[in-house]
C-alpha cells in the first residue's frame, strides 16, 4: 500500500487545535483488532504501524504512518469492529477524534469533509492495488515497490526485514535474499534497522 497518500501538508491540523495530544511510548497498543471504534486518530508526531493478526498469531503489516497522518478512520465511519490493530513504533503524540470533534470541524470547514471523503476513497483504491500486488507480483517487485513507497522524499527506510516480510507477504529468508541482491548491485545500502536507497532509479525500473 502507498504509505503516504498525497494530500497537502497540514490538511488535518484543524483536528489538533482544540485538544491536547496523548503521548504514547514505543510498543503502546493504540487500538486492537475486533474492538469497537469510538474514535480515529491524528498522528501529531512519531510513527505508528497498523497490522492484522490471524488466529495462529501470524502478523501482516498494513501500513506505517508518519506525523501528519490519520489512522483508524475506516472502522470509525462504518461503525463496525476494527479490522486491524495499531501500535506506536516510536514515541508518539496522537489526538483522538470522536464524533463531537469531527462534527464540529466539518461544520466549521466543509472543505475538510470533502477532503476526508477523497482520503477514504483513495484508501480503498490503494488497498485494491495492494491486493493486486500481493497476488500477482514477484517478491523482487513487491520489495522494491515497498522500499520506494517508504523512502519517498528521504531515500531512507527505517524498518526491519521482518517488517518488510510481513508487509509484502513474503518470508524473511526471501526478503533477505532480495535485499542482498539489491545491495550487491549497489542499489541499496543495508544498515541496522535502516535501508538507504542508493539507486532508486534502478528500483523504479524494476517496478
Amino acid at each position: 500500500m502507498n504509505h503516504e497518500i498525497d494530500f497537502p501538508a497540514g490538511i488535518w491540523e484543524p483536528f489538533a487545535k482544540s485538544r491536547p495530544p496523548v503521548r504514547c511510548s514505543p510498543g503502546y497498543l493504540i487500538y486492537l483488532q475486533g474492538a469497537q471504534a469510538t474514535c480515529f486518530y491524528f498522528l501529531k508526531s512519531g510513527r505508528v504501524k497498523s497490522f492484522i493478526q490471524s488466529e495462529d498469531g501470524a502478523e501482516r503489516v498494513l501500513n506505517l504512518y508518519r506525523a501528519g497522518s490519520l489512522f483508524g478512520e475506516a472502522s470509525f465511519f462504518d461503525e463496525l469492529p476494527r479490522v486491524s490493530s495499531a501500535v506506536a513504533l516510536t514515541p508518539c503524540e496522537i489526538i483522538a477524534i470522536d464524533r463531537e470533534l469531527v462534527t464540529q470541524e466539518f461544520a466549521r470547514n466543509p472543505d475538510l469533509a470533502l477532503a476526508m471523503m477523497q482520503y477514504l476513497a483513495r484508501t480503498v483504491r490503494l488497498l485494491s492495488g495492494q491486493v493486486d500486488q500481493m497476488a500477482f507480483r514477484p517478491a523482487r517487485w513487491r520489495v522494491a515497490n515497498y522500499l520506494l513507497t517508504l523512502a519517498a522524499g528521504t531515500g531512507i527506510v527505517s524498518c526491519t526485514q521482518d517488517d518488510i516480510a510481513a508487509a509484502v507477504s513474503a518470508s524473511r529468508v526471501t526478503v533477505s535474499r532480495v535485499l542482498g541482491e539489491f545491495s550487491s548491485r549497489g542499489w541499496v545500502e543495508l544498515g541496522y534497522r535502516m535501508i538507504r536507497l542508493r539507486e532508486p532509479k534502478k528500483l523504479r525500473e524494476l517496478v
